[in-house]
């Protein structure tokens, strides 16, 4: 095994926090060319909750976020806390000693003086690798299908749908648990946490052209503020290629678990996808006339035999290779969510934001 130990320290210790541990724990079984990896310190606000972290998951230590950056040995950094928090962070370890990759979960920043402040940041460590959380391109059948659209075969692009939805929020005791979640874009909301994965996808298939020519915003319970994002419809423009679209993103449509569509037309045929189908994508000919299924599975690069490559995939076997190709770089054909490209991502989300304001002081519900 010739890579370098990666050294890891996490700063955030909730939720996601546990998918990232447990990824990094489980490559050694899916890559033999993985390389060794050392837990060496967590960090988040409370000590009780590092502390409990770092003895449940197998980090050797619990810090402060000042202790933290002090270590001389973390060279790969996670972070993992709450989205207003993720330019602060991000600032603060660049100046790590022996720091040599961030692994940035999304979304990067919070408002338009931050982006600003990142590209500059970027510029002065242009030394330091950055991956953004955007697991969901890591996906077997998302890869291939990526792979599939830039051969060419379906010509230029007319038009597009997206949908990424959930219904969690219509029950009042998951808003009441998740009320910090509850806020407008681009901080918080549907298209934040949801939606960006959408345009995460649609920036790799189509390029960073993209605008937002409109945005609507849908549903109200008395127990939620008015400008809170739950369920929002962008429809965009892309400058290249003059294709046109929509984009949804809800955490409020009944019955669709973790739903995830995409559609995508042009002049030579279409292509489309869907999580209810997660093994394969289709594609439409036209001098065919057929629609044709791409069987794909579990089919990572480099190929490997555990459990199987006909195993159906999960979100968290993409996350597992998303980490994979984060600390070794050995997956040239997948799409890699650089920082330049979170920060496009946040640009849209940005620009949802500054839409949704104009349609709610365009309706009389406000």
């Amino acid at each position: 095994m010739n890579q370098e130990k990666a050294v890891v320290g996490f700063i955030g210790a909730g939720g996601i926090a546990r998918s990232h541990a447990y990824s990094l724990n489980s490559l050694r079984y899916f890559y033999d060319d993985a390389p060794d990896i050392e837990l060496e310190a967590v960090c988040s606000a409370t000590n009780k909750s590092r502390m409990s972290f770092a003895r449940r998951f197998g980090f050797i230590s619990s810090y402060k976020i000042e202790e933290f950056i002090a270590d001389k040995k973390i060279n790969t950094v996670f972070i993992l806390g709450p989205n207003k928090v993720h330019y602060e962070h991000l600032k603060a370890v660049l100046g790590m000693t022996a720091l040599k990759r961030i692994y940035l979960e999304k979304p990067v920043c919070s408002n338009l003086d931050e982006e600003l402040a990142i590209a500059g940041l970027i510029r002065k460590h242009s030394g330091i690798k950055i991956q953004v959380g955007f697991q969901f391109l890591f996906g077997a059948t998302i890869r291939e299908m990526l792979d599939f659209w830039k051969s060419g075969k379906l010509g230029n692009p007319l038009h597009f749908d997206l949908k990424y939805w959930h219904s969690d929020y219509l029950r009042k005791e998951y808003r009441d648990r998740r009320a910090s979640r509850l806020t407008p874009a681009p901080d918080g909301g549907a298209m934040a946490d949801l939606g960006s994965h959408s345009l995460s996808l649609l920036i790799a298939l189509l390029g960073n052209h993209l605008r937002i020519t409109g945005a609507l915003q849908g549903g109200r319970f008395e127990d939620v503020k008015k400008d809170s994002d739950l369920f929002s419809l962008i429809s965009l423009y892309d400058d290249a290629s003059n294709a046109v679209g929509t984009l949804s993103a809800s955490r409020i449509s009944s019955g669709t678990g973790d739903y995830f569509s995409f559609e995508l037309y042009a002049q030579k045929g279409a292509l489309r996808y869907s999580s209810m189908s997660p093994d394969y994508f289709e594609f439409y000919m036209e001098e065919s006339d057929i629609w044709n299924r791409q069987m794909i599975g579990s089919n990572y690069n480099p190929v490997i035999s555990f459990p199987s490559v006909h195993v159906p995939p999960g979100w968290l076997r993409s996350m597992i290779h998303a980490h994979y190709v984060f600390l070794t770089g050995n997956d040239q054909k997948v799409f890699v969510p650089d920082i330049d490209h979170g920060l496009s991502v946040q640009r849209l989300v940005r620009q949802t934001a500054e839409q949704l304001k104009v349609f709610r002081k365009s309706t009389t519900r406000d």
